[in-house]
């Protein structure tokens, strides 16, 4: 009995010895999947990431769940998107979480956006326009190239937090960065054939990513920012698309097919259907397989006749 017990002390006090040696990771919270795969690259085995987005989500309207304030509570970074993109939700599950590491103005709070030239920022935030971005467009992580400066701000966030990893974050950050600028090369070439084809699609997710390839973004068939089309609004939109050949249809998963379906019959163009951020279809589970499938199956759309 007291060889069991003496066992048993010893395995007990090699158990703590071992959870004392094993290096504290840091607690990452981010609001969309493609935050928390930017920062798993950077992290690497040194972060412990969950998104509050699962991937399928309208990214300005994550639901609120009671699991988030806890999580929030233990984090010692928060990422988010910035320009405003988590307005409707993140500012009051900060509030609920009541972690000061994590509030804006503190190093816990990444705001990813900085260094980001925002496009479409308005001139009135009238809410008669819609849900308009007072910042500017928030969708600037569908252009690679401006996930990078993402990438970077996470880096510089991580090595603050936990300094004697940050040669271990920059080799990684550098990595990923180069794997990036690979497949930025890749897509460029996929989508070169068809620069200045013009699109739509439901919500205005897609400026930065048309401005990156040379695509043209014709507008959305939500009448503006969160409003649902009316008849006279389809009716135009399918009028000036034949005119003026639009050949694309996109839909985003958060919205209904119905409406893009129609418009995509009446004026002949290809209906596709593209996430926003890892997770929203099948097979996009980080931010490269995601971006990979947006360029593949908006090429292949536009190849057919």
């Amino acid at each position: 009995m007291k060889l069991k017990l003496l066992c048993f002390t010893g395995f007990a006090l090699f158990a703590a010895l071992a959870a004392v040696a094993q290096p504290s990771k840091v607690r990452v919270v981010t609001t969309l999947t493609d935050l928390a795969d930017l920062t798993r690259n950077v992290g690497g085995e040194y972060v412990q990431v969950r998104s509050l987005a699962t991937g399928v989500e309208d990214t300005h309207g994550v639901p609120m769940k009671p699991s988030f304030v806890p999580l929030l509570n233990r984090a010692d970074l928060v990422v988010l998107v910035g320009f405003d993109c988590e307005h409707a939700f993140l500012p009051a599950l900060l509030e609920a979480s009541r972690n000061p590491r994590i509030q804006p103005g503190h190093s816990g709070y990444v705001d990813c956006s900085r260094g980001v030239t925002p496009l479409d920022v308005p001139k009135s935030t009238d809410h008669s326009e819609g849900d308009v971005h007072p910042y500017g467009n928030p969708h600037y992580l569908l252009d690679p190239v401006l996930a990078k400066i993402a990438v970077q701000n996470i880096c510089a966030a991580l090595i603050a937090a936990a300094p004697e990893h940050a040669a271990d974050f920059t080799r990684n950050r550098d990595a990923y960065l180069a794997q990036l600028d690979i497949k930025i090369a890749g897509w460029r070439a996929e989508l070169a054939p068809f620069k200045g084809t013009k699109f739509v699609s439901y919500h205005e997710h897609w400026p930065y990513f048309a401005e990156r390839f040379g695509l043209v973004y014709f507008g959305t068939i939500e009448l503006k920012p969160g409003i649902d089309p009316t008849p006279r609004h389809i009716e135009e939109l399918i009028t000036t698309m034949k005119s003026e050949h639009v050949p694309l249809v996109v839909r985003e998963p958060q919205f209904p097919e119905k409406v893009p379906a129609l418009i995509a019959k009446e004026t002949g163009a290809a209906l596709v259907k593209l996430p926003i951020m890892p997770g929203g279809v099948p097979d996009t589970d980080n931010y490269i397989a995601e971006m990979e499938y947006i360029v593949n199956t908006m090429a292949t759309a536009l190849k057919k006749p």
